[in-house]
């Protein structure tokens, strides 16, 4: 017999008739979203004083569950959503294109988001990333620069907690140092770090929002190693964090409440109320005087889509046709061998030396070893290298994959674990508008409403950065006589759960969803919160984006207020 749980098992954890879901009486805004956008949105206005209430799906997830979710972890036949309850028709979804979507193995509904399972890097995007369309002539050019979001970039590192050594010599100017000392290199650092000297690339410390010391009551990293998909020790961010600041400074959090659609008034100029459903089976209407979706790269979408209306036909604040449109990710290039000595692979959990010389001009090559690309720097998008700590299998996988016993356990594991290396790399995606999130109305959830459909596909350009991402893979191992035994590239790569550009920021209210303050154009009081408003991506993990733009906004709509 199985010993998944599987979402049916585990949902209902609290009896719905100890939870009151029935709507505030009076509420100055209303946030949709309990990941990291909406909690330091709900907590920045709170703290304010504003009356702040907090709808989201997904479930309030018990922290002292998280050993037992790392057990699952370690265990070949869980997966990473049968650890956070995601599947089954409350998730389900369709996707099209030339490449099937997993969108289920990398997002989380509840309480924090898929901060619940993140890996945890935070870097600033680069100054090349808000004016990608008018140096390179390609995509949209932010209709704010980076100057504009510096300061909320220092502020969103103090709010999550970032253990950084701020010796990046690629990254844009910075005001501060990171509030934390950075995690010190790790073992197979030391090797990769060997050949780029040679190679004439230069490493740096990865920024992480996990703690290197106790900060903000939290502990510092003991080391589990699970961090994706889980943090026992709570030392890595997440977003209940600011989720029980909200509450503390006056907010409601309710969760389970999906939200079926938005209602506008008559003159289809302002949102009167989120429609939600809870698990007793009630629907109630959330009145606000602002509203705030923080839904994520994809449920944002479908749900302005779903709450159409005879104003809105094509979907609510969708005048421009721009929702839903230009859906773009992060693809991963990797490339992994063995060589002749040891590595220490899987002693760290997370990334602590990267790489962004290739970041804005990928093209370029080195003096000793690396070879200039064919492509001109602006027919390449940028790219993150990244140098793996846990490469190749791990003790507990290779043990628990085919069983056995004894010394004949003992000679496998030594056979599989050990002299693994392998060098990553994120690539940005070129956005285009036929790459989008529409509504299969052929399928439905469990309230019966279209599921997202995920139409995705790579363009040329996007297939030529992942190429030249190998190229500088196999030249840094090729240097240190590793044997390559695997390679991920263009038709093998997969996206990084990095949900871009569905609601994008612009001046144009024709091509655009929201200002460049991040409310719709066509509705005075819905704001948009998360990675869907990025028109462009770059080649960075975006939470730390996501975090500094929630900041920024929550000053816009405490202004209305």
């Amino acid at each position: 017999m199985s010993d998944i749980r599987t979402p049916s098992d585990r949902v209902d954890r609290t009896p719905s008739d100890r939870v009151d879901r029935t709507p505030s009486d009076s509420a100055d805004v209303c946030v949709i979203g309990a990941g990291p956008a909406g909690a330091l949105i709900a907590h920045r206005l709170a703290a304010a004083g504003h009356d702040v209430v907090v709808l989201e799906a997904g479930p309030r997830f018990d922290p002292e569950d998280r050993i037992e979710q790392m057990d699952d972890a370690l265990r070949p036949a869980h997966g990473r959503p049968d650890i956070w309850e995601m599947g089954g028709n409350r998730d389900a979804f369709t996707s099209s294109g030339d490449r099937q979507y997993p969108l289920n193995h990398a997002r989380v509904k509840g309480i924090g988001g898929s901060t619940l399972h993140w890996q945890g890097m935070v870097m600033r995007l680069h100054e090349r990333d808000f004016g990608v369309a008018s140096r390179e002539g390609v995509g949209a050019d932010w209709p704010i620069e980076y100057d504009d979001l510096r300061p909320y970039y220092a502020a969103a590192e103090d709010a999550l907690g970032v253990a950084g050594a701020s010796d990046n010599p690629f990254e844009p100017p910075r005001e501060t140092p990171h509030p934390m000392p950075a995690f010190e290199p790790s073992y197979s650092d030391s090797i990769f770090a060997e050949a780029c000297e040679t190679l004439g690339i230069t490493t740096h410390s990865v920024p992480n929002a996990r703690n290197a010391e106790p900060y903000d009551d939290r502990s510092a990293c003991v080391g589990y190693g699970t961090c994706q998909p889980v943090c026992p020790s709570g030392a890595k961010y997440d977003a209940t964090s600011h989720v029980e600041k909200a509450e503390d400074a006056g907010a409601r959090v309710i969760d389970q409440v999906p939200v079926q659609r938005l209602e506008h008034d008559d003159s289809g100029e302002a949102v009167t109320a989120a429609v939600y459903a809870t698990p007793d089976g009630e629907t109630h209407r959330q009145e606000a005087r602002e509203f705030v979706i923080a839904a994520g790269g994809v449920e944002t979408p479908r749900l302005l889509l779903l709450s159409e209306s005879p104003q809105y036909p094509d979907g609510l604040a969708n005048s421009s046709g721009a929702v839903g449109r230009y859906f773009h990710e992060h693809l991963f290039a990797g490339t992994g061998g063995v060589i002749d000595r040891e590595t220490r692979q899987h002693h760290v959990g997370f990334n602590t030396t990267e790489s962004h010389q290739f970041y804005d001009d990928p093209a370029t090559g080195t003096e000793s070893g690396v070879p200039s690309a064919d492509a001109e720097a602006d027919d390449l998008g940028a790219i993150k290298l990244e140098f793996f700590n846990y490469a190749g299998p791990s003790p507990v996988d290779a043990a628990l994959s085919d069983g056995g016993w004894g010394e004949d356990l003992r000679e496998r594991v030594a056979d599989t674990y050990g002299n693994h290396l392998t060098v990553g790399a994120l690539v940005e995606q070129t956005p285009r508008r036929e790459n989008r999130v529409t509504l299969d109305r052929s399928t439905t959830d469990d309230h019966g409403n279209p599921v997202p459909e995920i139409h995705w596909e790579i363009d040329d350009r996007t297939r030529r950065t992942i190429e030249r991402a190998n190229e500088i893979q196999e030249a840094i191992l090729a240097d240190l006589d590793a044997e390559i035994t695997w390679q991920v590239g263009p038709t093998e790569t997969g996206p990084a759960a990095h949900h871009m550009g569905t609601t994008r920021m612009g001046t144009e209210p024709g091509e655009s969803v929201v200002d460049d303050r991040a409310r719709t154009h066509d509705l005075r009081n819905c704001w948009i919160a998360g990675s869907s408003v990025f028109p462009t991506g770059g080649a960075m993990n975006p939470t730390l984006t996501i975090a500094a733009l929630a900041l920024r906004t929550a000053e816009h709509v405490e202004r209305r207020l």
